[in-house]
Order: structure tokens, then C-alpha cells, then sequence
């Protein structure tokens, strides 16, 4: 397994680390025994970057976290994030000192942890991002030993940017893949020039990267990639990219076909992503063990060259650029 610097944390993690959304029930449901499955596998596989957040599950991706590290791997060396600020309004006043000591609380307990490796802001309004106050009160808890870094998830380029001009910041969490490539113009030109790690999320294109699915694919009724397409009930962004499914699906077609011999289409969309200048850690989910070797996989890929880039390059030009890079 590759490893890369996280940012300004400054810790040592695997490139292909692990987002545990889907072990909240936020995708389907997961039973705990599988959730544990899916942790063991991973650490076995050479992956010691976790990312979580308060809200997956309401707390419950992080319980299983804490539970995981607690009794099946006490001493292993993976490095846990998580984010907070969507348990409340979305509101820029919402975002202080005393919410953030009462939400970083209930997470050490969640945890079990009596100081959090990395906390994140979680996707919070654009405002928050320019505010020298929140950034005054998340120094006042790495300065109070509650926390031993922070970051910030977000849904703009415009917003990563931001961020990485304080000088806290250590990391940024962002939407990178094969069929979102804005970030490559500004974030992450910035981000390497300031020694902000970058945190890839959505790498799968919420698995349409994975050629899995077709017209015919039907999601449960509790999976976002049903009840979130258009954006009703949290960013679209975070579902399937922004990018229309019928789109994606044919997208997806062209990325597959673009695979070296020895990787899954899902692999290949991980490495892209990992084989990326500055990027610190690829953070896909997996429901299940095979999933999560699968995943890891790609940690030791070979370069995947030119050709494969232009490809990839190719599909976004033709099919996706006019059609989600504007906003994001």
C-alpha cells in the first residue's frame, strides 16, 4: 500500500483509506457484524485512514469505529477522521465555539477517544469558510487538547480555496474523480503549494464508476442514489457526482473500456484518482469484505500512463464538462 503525508497533520496514511458513510445505513442497511467485516478487512489490506462523520448513521459509523479499534485492533496505527456541523440548521451562526466543543464531545464519546486526529467541517454554508472566527475557535480546541487537527469538507472549488488559505487548515476534503475533474484547475495547485492534504471523496461517482449498474438497477428506498438525484434532500453532488444517472451510465461504459488488464473498472478509478499530484488519501466506502479488498487493491497499482489520462480526459470533454463543471 502507497502512502502519502496528510497535509499539515503531518501523519503517514495509506492512500486508499476508508469512508464508512454506507456503515451508517445511509446506503441500505448494514448489519454490525458485516460493518466490523468491512473495518478488519480494510486494516488487513494496509489501510489506516478512517473517515467518518457525527451524522453517518447519527453517530453510529463512528460507534462501530470506536467499538472496531476498541476490541478487534487495540494498538493498530490508523489515523480516524470525522466532520461535524450537519446536526444542526445550516445557519453561519450556528457554527461557534460552544457547538463545536458539544459536537466534538459527543464524538470522543462515539469514538473513544480523549483527543479527535482530524475533525472536519462538514459541508458547511460558504460564509463559514471566511470567517476568522471559526477558525480562532477550532485553534482554541487543538489548544485545549480536544482535537489534534482540523479541516474542512466542502462542495466548491471556490470553498476549498478559501480554507486553504488559513493557515490551521490542515486538509480538504473534496469530490474528486474520473467524472468531476475541477478540482485539477485551482484546488489542487493551491493545496500543494500550501501543504494541505487533500482528501478525495465520491471517488466511485457513488459506484457508477464501478460499471456495476445499468438502466435496470433498482437502489433501496433508504439508499440516497434513490431519494437524492435531485439534490432534495442534501447537495446533488454528493450523489452519483451531480451527474445525471443515464449519463453516468453511459460514461461509465467508456471508463471500463478504457481498463488495463488487471484491474476492475473500480480499481482503476481509485488509482486515477490516488496517482494524482497532491492527493494525500482516496476515501472510497465498501459494504462488504470483498468490496474493501477490492478497494485497496488499487493502493498498489501501477502508473496507469498517458493514454488512460487523455481517456479520461476524452469522456469529460464530450459527455460531463458542460453539464456539472459550472458549479462545482
Amino acid at each position: 500500500m502507497q502512502k502519502r503525508i496528510l497535509g499539515r497533520t503531518g501523519r503517514i496514511v495509506s492512500v486508499i483509506g476508508l469512508g464508512t458513510w454506507q456503515l451508517g445505513g445511509d446506503w441500505g442497511a448494514v448489519s454490525d457484524a458485516d460493518a466490523t467485516g468491512v473495518l478488519a478487512a480494510s486494516a488487513d489490506a494496509g489501510v489506516t485512514f478512517f473517515d467518518t462523520a457525527d451524522v453517518y448513521g447519527d453517530g453510529r459509523s463512528e460507534r462501530l469505529i470506536g467499538h472496531f479499534l476498541a476490541h478487534d485492533a487495540p494498538g493498530a496505527e490508523i489515523t480516524v477522521a470525522t466532520k461535524m456541523g450537519r446536526r444542526v440548521q445550516q445557519l453561519p451562526e450556528n457554527f461557534v465555539l460552544a457547538n463545536f466543543r458539544e459536537w466534538t464531545d459527543r464524538s470522543r464519546t462515539n469514538l473513544g477517544m480523549d483527543t479527535l486526529d482530524l475533525v472536519q467541517l462538514h459541508c458547511p454554508p460558504s460564509a463559514v469558510f471566511d470567517s476568522g472566527e471559526v477558525y480562532d475557535a477550532l485553534d482554541t480546541l487543538v489548544d485545549e487538547g480536544v482535537i489534534k487537527n482540523y479541516g474542512v469538507s466542502v462542495e466548491t472549488c471556490d470553498q476549498a480555496v478559501a480554507a486553504i488559505s488559513h493557515p490551521g487548515v490542515a486538509t480538504v476534503q473534496i469530490i474528486l474523480n474520473a467524472f468531476r475533474l475541477k478540482p485539477l484547475d485551482e484546488v489542487l495547485p493551491a493545496a500543494r503549494a500550501a501543504g494541505v492534504g487533500i482528501i478525495a471523496r465520491v471517488p466511485l461517482a457513488s459506484g457508477l464508476l464501478t460499471g456495476k449498474y445499468s438502466h435496470e438497477t433498482v437502489f433501496a428506498d433508504s439508499d440516497h442514489r434513490n431519494f437524492n438525484r435531485d439534490g432534495s434532500h442534501f447537495d446533488v453532488g454528493e450523489t452519483f457526482s451531480g451527474v445525471d444517472f443515464e449519463v453516468g451510465l453511459q460514461a461509465a461504459t467508456e471508463f471500463a473500456a478504457l481498463t488495463p488488464a488487471g484491474l476492475t473498472p473500480a480499481q482503476a478509478a481509485l488509482a486515477w484518482v490516488a496517482q494524482i499530484d497532491g492527493v494525500s488519501a482516496v476515501i472510497p466506502g465498501a459494504r462488504s469484505v470483498a468490496q474493501a479488498q477490492g478497494n485497496a487493491a488499487a493502493g498498489v497499482a501501477e502508473p496507469l500512463g498517458v493514454a488512460f489520462n487523455e481517456g479520461v480526459q476524452d469522456i469529460y470533454d464530450r459527455l460531463l464538462r458542460e453539464q456539472i463543471h459550472p458549479r462545482w
